[in-house]
C-alpha cells in the first residue's frame, strides 16, 4: 500500500511543478481594455455637438488673444474668401463659427474629423468653407491653413482635436495623403501641429514645428 502511495506521488510531482511554473511565469498576454475616448468639451464644459457651432478662441488675452476667422489670402486668386486667420486681438470682432464633422456621431479628442466655417454662403463658395491645408509656401517655409477641402475624403482635409500641454486644446492636421506630401508630419501619427505666423501682418494658421495655438471652443 505503501508503495503504491509512493509511486503515485511520484507521478503527481510533475504535474505540480508545471502547474506552477506556468502560473508563475504565464507568457500568455491577456488582452487589455483600450481606454475610453475622451468627448471634447466646450468653455461651457458640455461635450461638442457636431450638429451645433462653435467660435474657435485662443486661451491669450489683448494681444495674446483673438478668435479664428474666414478672410480672403492675400493675392489669391480664388472666387471666395479661402484664408483661415486669427484676429489680432481678442477685443473687437468675434471669430467666424464653425462646425466640427467626425467620422463617427461623437466628437472625441484625438480622432479624425473635418471643420467647416458654418455661415451662409453661395452655392459657388460651399467648398470655401471646408478647411484644409495648402501647399509648401516658400517664403514662410510653412504650409498654411486655407479653406476648398472636402468631407469625408482621403485628401489634405483631416484634423484631429487633443489636449493642450498647457490649457485648452490643440488642433492637429492629420492628412490621409502620402508622407512627402506633409514634411511638417512628423509624429508617430502622422500629424503636424497647428500654430499662427504672420502674413501680410495679419496672424494665419499654419503648420509649426513647436508653439501650438492653444484654443477653446465657445458654442455659438
Amino acid at each position: 500500500m505503501m508503495k503504491c502511495l509512493f509511486l503515485l506521488c511520484l507521478c503527481l510531482l510533475p504535474i505540480v511543478v508545471f502547474s506552477s511554473t506556468f502560473t508563475s511565469q504565464n507568457l500568455i498576454d491577456l488582452p487589455s481594455e483600450s481606454p475610453l475616448p475622451k468627448p471634447v468639451l466646450d468653455t461651457n464644459g458640455k461635450e461638442l455637438n457636431p450638429n451645433s457651432s462653435y467660435r474657435i478662441i485662443s486661451i491669450g488675452r489683448g494681444a495674446l488673444g483673438g478668435d479664428v476667422y474666414l478672410g480672403k489670402s492675400p493675392n489669391s486668386d480664388a472666387p471666395c474668401p479661402d484664408g483661415v486667420f486669427r484676429y489680432n486681438s481678442d477685443v473687437g470682432r468675434s471669430g467666424t463659427p464653425v462646425r466640427f464633422i467626425p467620422l463617427s456621431t461623437n466628437i472625441f479628442e484625438n480622432q479624425l474629423l473635418n471643420i467647416q466655417f458654418n455661415i451662409p454662403t453661395v452655392k459657388l463658395c460651399v467648398s470655401y468653407t471646408i478647411w484644409k491645408v495648402g501647399n509648401l509656401n516658400a517664403h514662410l517655409r510653412t504650409m498654411l491653413l486655407e479653406t476648398g477641402g472636402t468631407i469625408g475624403q482621403a485628401d489634405s482635409s483631416y484634423f484631429k482635436i487633443v489636449k493642450s500641454s498647457k490649457f485648452g486644446y490643440n488642433l492637429l492636421y492629420c492628412p490621409i495623403t502620402p508622407p512627402f506630401l506633409c514634411p511638417f508630419c512628423r509624429d508617430d501619427n502622422f500629424c503636424a501641429k497647428v500654430g499662427v505666423v504672420i502674413q501680410n501682418g495679419k496672424r494665419r494658421l499654419a503648420l509649426v514645428n513647436e508653439n501650438p495655438l492653444d484654443v477653446l471652443f465657445q458654442e455659438v
